[in-house]
């Protein structure tokens, strides 16, 4: 009989191309996850991965069994949730990943409250502005800025009115003047940090006549989203950043929005998955509250129209 835990390290050992990060995932020894699989394969008498001392890979069987045994787990866990139902209390593990700015300024308290609500909820927080892979990484949904495109995603709104603003220290402002114009950003330190892997340093506006795109330059820049914030604040330069990284500071008068007037770049924030049936009633009740608090926050943009 074919165990569930067996399935399970099957599928997140063909995710993870690794016996290892299969084992440190689900804190066994590697030895275990090895001898897990040999079990799966005696069962169905077929060999799933093929195995060297340098790398792991599925089999071309390994390949075809592969959505079959990532159908069962689903099923499976829908089944739990459905005998579970909404109204009962949460329990298991969910596992998020989200922007690092955001995570730690924004949704930490949000949900480390949610967790406290659900004693029985385990949950596992990822923090990084290197986009999460939710098909492969070891994540539930991933909290994520940006229209998405892609058809093979999943998305519940979380933000959808969220925008970039630029902004900048009433410290800087009183050094270095402030910028009347999009053109004006040319003759300041503009705060940069990566998107996509690349460092964002062309700046995009919606205007009448279209999108206006601004190339700007300084001689900061970070692979993480929440140094920029922070060297804005303590008067570095000017930076383009969502409202809800920055829209605290704001309010609290550490930051200042310039050209107000002026709409700054769509950036909407959703719950991303791989599939609708990992909308697990845990997952359906954070994208609830997360909407409900970034409501409250985006509902500051209506002032600076």
């Amino acid at each position: 009989m074919i165990r569930l835990e067996d399935l399970t390290l099957f599928v997140r050992s063909a995710a993870l191309g690794s016996f290892s990060g299969a084992a440190r995932e689900a804190d066994l020894l590697p030895g275990q996850v090895s001898a897990a699989i040999q079990r799966l394969e005696r069962e169905l008498d077929t060999r799933l991965f093929a195995r060297s001392t340098r790398s792991l890979r599925l089999t071309a069987e390994g390949e075809r069994y592969l959505p079959y045994a990532q159908e069962m787990l689903a099923t499976m866990a829908a089944g739990q949730e459905r005998l579970r139902g909404d109204g009962a209390a949460l329990s298991g593990l969910l596992q998020v990943a989200a922007p690092s700015d955001l995570g730690r300024n924004v949704l930490l308290p949000w949900l480390t409250d949610f967790r406290r609500s659900h004693p029985a909820l385990t949950l596992r927080l990822y923090l990084s502005d290197q986009i999460t892979d939710v098909f492969r990484d070891p994540v539930d949904v991933a909290i994520r800025y940006g229209h998405i495109e892609d058809a093979s995603f999943v998305a519940l709104p979380v933000a959808p009115d969220n925008r970039r603003v630029l902004i900048a220290s009433p410290d800087y402002l009183a050094r270095n003047g402030r910028p009347a114009s999009l053109s004006d950003l040319a003759h300041h330190r503009c705060l940069l940090y990566q998107v996509n892997g690349r460092a964002y340093d062309k700046w995009s506006f919606p205007t009448e006549a279209g999108r206006q795109v601004v190339e700007v330059q300084g001689q900061l820049y970070t692979d993480d989203a929440d140094i920029v914030r922070r060297w804005a604040v303590q008067g570095e330069g000017i930076a383009y950043k969502s409202w809800l990284d920055v829209g605290g500071d704001v309010l609290a008068g550490r930051l200042e929005v310039l050209l107000p007037h002026q709409p700054g770049e769509s950036t909407p924030l959703q719950i991303v998955c791989p599939h609708r049936k990992q909308f697990s009633p845990a997952v359906r009740q954070l994208q609830a509250l997360l909407k409900d608090k970034c409501a409250g926050l985006t509902a500051g943009l209506a002032h600076l129209r």
